[in-house]
């Protein structure tokens, strides 16, 4: 996973980020309808900040996708052969980052429930649940909330705006 590169995702990649979200096992069962014929589109990529985790082959592994206005990560998948390797870790760490850049206070999350956990260990705090929205989401999802408080400029150690 060391050879893995973080990178801004481009219009080229929309094909491989929608295959990633239709394949994943952790949208299976009663989750399936959220992703059915879901695509993660050119426009999608250009308007958001979006990054992908390739190996050296260039094959992605796992993308997300940062909402800044409001903040918001709005989409988080790994691929199956790289579940447990640390990838969903070091791609919400990355993430983090890139809001604390863009000077976000926090980062919101409307988690798949089975998610929920992953995103807690990472610091996220519980905020409340979302309604199911049928009929595509027949369940209640937990919202989180990573706070970004106190962040600093990497650069200059400096506060960076609209962070307190």
């Amino acid at each position: 996973m060391q050879l893995v590169k973080i990178r801004r995702a481009t219009g080229q990649d929309a094909g491989a980020l929608t295959a990633l979200v239709q394949e994943s096992s952790a949208y299976r069962g009663q989750y399936a309808a959220v992703i059915a014929g879901y695509q993660v589109t050119p426009d999608y990529i250009e308007r958001h900040l979006v990054f992908a985790a390739v190996n050296p082959t260039r094959q992605v592994l796992g993308f997300y996708a940062l909402v800044v206005e409001p903040a918001e990560l709005d989409l988080a998948f790994v691929s199956d052969e790289a579940q447990g390797l640390g990838m969903g870790r070091r791609l919400v760490e990355h993430m983090l980052d890139q809001a604390r850049r863009a000077g976000l206070a926090h980062v919101r999350v409307v988690s798949n429930p089975p998610a929920e956990q992953f995103y807690r260990r990472l610091g996220a705090e519980p905020v409340g649940m979302i309604p199911p929205s049928p009929p595509k989401v027949t369940w209640e999802r937990p919202e989180l909330r990573f706070s970004l408080a106190h962040a600093a400029d990497p650069a200059s150690g400096q506060p960076v705006p609209g962070c307190w």
